[in-house]
């Protein structure tokens, strides 16, 4: 039996899965890393822990297993988007890399659209300048750490980083790369033009390359610390939403995803760059070839769901907190939440914004607020539904991984709200597993990405909307879209009240 390791490079974590031809997972091994919060706002970490804990969880993968290290053929990756890693001349790191979800931004966001142009940034990168991505963090350390700045070689996502320490070979993909704002998307090459207005040199912009693309096999020294066989081939990979997608079976026009971790997602598979949504969400290049997707992101997603846990019920674990959930009538019996703990993205690229429960009074129970933040999370990413349908996309069939597939009320509360079917898979492994499929399709294993999808990917339960609860829904989420509004200059007030 061959097979193969997905590695997929998280925000909190790295989850490293071990493959067979099949699809089946032999092994799977997690190992965490700490977030560095100095400031408000401010989210890093370290590069050096990713690469250290990924050779921890090989070598614990290798312990246990009872096959030949030769019979692995082929590794790639999955990682976390917008990531800023800084190199210098030999490489090495620079600073702890920004990560997507750093705010500190937003003054560079706003100077990239005076220098460059609004509708023109949109017209080469198919997205507007938000603090997540990777192009305002250049921006703000060129800015602001010039004396650093001036000896920054080139940069790198935190993947391709991880990767580079594997082959020591150094290369950025296009799913990645479509999240930089340096991309045009369409031409599939940096953008000269962006560089040349914002003076920063294009010699900084690293080599692109396929997804599925064979970038080398694993150094010696790689080999001998994690007990991988030098043999061992190592493919680009692609970022953490393109994988998702891939490993889930979203390779051709009608399939939709959401995935429900600490941010959500919905991402629908676009096989051309044509369509204008007017950047009211985000248009990025896929993983498989010659493709794209489009998407769009709730910021606090699953994080709703463990903030309300970790202050109201720490001492419990989440199948308590849910477990009445589906007591709790469509609507919390008037209560609504919206998701807006860390601001927002979809569809109101505001990092101002603040969550907010709605109709609150003495009758509601605190199953009531559980089933409101539920229901609260799949508003939100009902708007990009909404979205893609109001420009003739057909969605009646979703995907949906992450934590928001691990509860059968969710489940059904998501066939509602969305009106469409459900559908969950019976192995959801998600980004790690869609790199599995990267490595297991550059090993030549299939003839296509959707082959091994057919392999790999099988259904285990759909869930059917309830047309009652489908009008009950509608009504409710036209609340929910009015609150944002409403809500919008008080969160602004109340913001520069903290500060």
């Amino acid at each position: 039996m061959k097979y193969v390791i997905g590695i997929d490079l998280g925000t909190s974590a790295v989850k490293i899965l071990l493959v067979n031809q099949h699809g089946a997972v032999v092994q799977e091994v997690s190992k965490s890393y700490p977030l560095i919060q100095e400031k408000t706002g401010y989210s890093e970490q370290n590069p050096k822990d990713w690469v250290d804990q990924t050779v921890s969880g090989l070598l614990d993968l290798l312990k246990d297993f009872d096959g030949d290290p030769e019979d692995i053929e082929g590794i790639s990756f999955s990682g976390q988007m917008h990531g800023l890693v800084l190199l210098d001349e030999n490489n090495e790191v620079l600073r702890h890399a920004i990560l997507w979800n750093d705010t500190r931004t937003t003054a560079e966001c706003k100077r990239i659209y005076e220098v460059v142009g609004e509708k023109r940034l949109l017209s080469i990168t198919k997205n507007h300048a938000l603090e997540g991505f990777t192009l305002p963090k250049i921006v703000w350390v060129k800015e602001h750490e010039p004396e650093l700045f001036s000896k920054v070689k080139t940069f790198v996502l935190p993947k391709d980083y991880l990767r580079y320490k594997l082959t020591g070979k150094l290369q950025m993909e296009y799913s990645d790369a479509a999240g930089t704002l340096l991309l045009d998307v369409s031409k599939k090459e940096w953008s000269t033009e962006i560089c040349e207005l914002l003076d920063i040199d294009t010699s900084l912009c690293p080599p692109l390359v396929h997804t599925y693309q064979e970038v080398g096999k694993i150094t010696s020294e790689f080999a001998e610390s994690t007990g991988l066989a030098n043999s061992t081939r190592v493919f680009a990979g692609g970022a953490d939403n393109a994988c998702g997608a891939i490993g889930s079976g979203i390779l051709e026009d009608g399939k939709t995803l959401c995935s429900i971790g600490t941010s959500g997602v919905v991402l629908s598979y676009e096989a051309s760059p044509d369509k204008d949504f007017q950047g009211k969400v985000h248009y990025f290049n896929h993983g498989a070839p010659d493709a794209f997707y489009t998407m769009g992101v709730t910021l606090a997603a699953g994080y709703s769901l463990t903030w309300f846990k970790d202050v109201f019920a720490g001492d419990e674990s989440f199948d308590d907190l849910l477990v009445d959930v589906g007591s709790v009538p469509v609507g919390s019996n008037g209560l609504v939440f919206t998701p807006y703990l860390v601001g927002e993205r979809t569809p109101h690229a505001d990092a101002a914004i603040r969550a907010s429960f709605i109709g609150m009074d003495s009758s509601h129970h605190r199953k009531d607020f559980v089933r409101a933040i539920l229901e609260g999370i799949t508003f939100s990413l009902n708007e990009t539904i909404d979205i893609f349908r109001q420009k003739g996309k057909q969605i009646d069939t979703v995907i949906s991984i992450g934590g928001g597939a691990k509860n059968e009320d969710w489940l059904q509360m998501q066939a509602d709200i969305f009106d469409a079917d459900i559908v969950r898979l019976k192995s959801e492994q998600g980004p790690g597993m869609g790199a599995a499929m990267l490595a297991a399709y550059g090993c030549s294993w299939f003839d296509s990405l959707k082959d091994c999808a057919n392999e790999f990917l099988k259904e285990d339960k759909r869930f059917h909307p309830n047309k009652t609860n489908v009008e009950k829904y509608k009504k409710m989420f036209a609340i929910y879209q009015d609150i944002y509004g409403q809500t919008k200059d008080i969160n602004r007030r109340l913001l520069e009240f903290r500060r």
